[in-house]
């Protein structure tokens, strides 16, 4: 029996290591993401990232506006941002072609550790009130960037509260 077992195992590790990935295949259907100078964009199926519906991008419309702002040490939704959060559920309800990164984010204070849990749940919260309102799951991303990508670079209160947000985007702009 040990004899049948040992050329067995051999055989196997060796088409185990035989097999490469094909590089055409790899990576098929995943998001390509460009990160050259000026802002970075995403190309997924079905939606083009340079052509965002107008009333996304219309200053006018209340789905240009993309930040949830929270209180010091707080991941709760505010009620001011209860109806910006609901119009970007609905949307995404009607537009179910559409995916949005939800980026946690913190201002500088605390440790990095904390500021990435913190951030975390920040998105979560966004995400959750989302879905409630009516967006598919998989429609929804949320991650922290804790204190990573300061909106505001000031060391006072003003520029912490810009820090302690939640950025939602779209397709095309992550």
């Amino acid at each position: 029996m040990k004899q049948l077992v040992i050329p067995a195992a051999l055989a196997l590790m060796l088409a185990a290591c035989s097999s490469t990935p094909d590089a055409d295949k790899a990576g098929a259907g995943a998001p390509v993401e460009s990160r050259g100078p000026g802002v970075a964009t995403v190309t997924t199926g079905g939606v083009d990232s340079h052509r965002l519906p107008p009333e996304l991008t219309d200053p006018n419309n209340i789905l240009s506006k993309r930040s949830v702002y929270f209180d010091y040490d707080n991941y709760e939704v505010k009620p001011e941002y209860r109806d910006l959060v609901a119009s970007h559920a609905k949307f995404l309800t009607q537009n179910r072609q559409f995916k949005m990164l939800i980026q946690g984010n913190t201002d500088q204070r605390g440790s990095r550790e904390y500021n990435l849990a913190l951030g975390q749940k920040r998105a979560d919260a966004v995400k959750r009130m989302l879905a409630l309102l009516g967006a598919q799951e998989e429609q929804l991303e949320a991650v922290s960037l804790g204190e990573e990508k300061p909106k505001n670079e000031g060391q006072n209160e003003t520029a912490w509260a810009e820090n302690r947000r939640a950025d939602m985007l779209y397709n095309g702009e992550f």
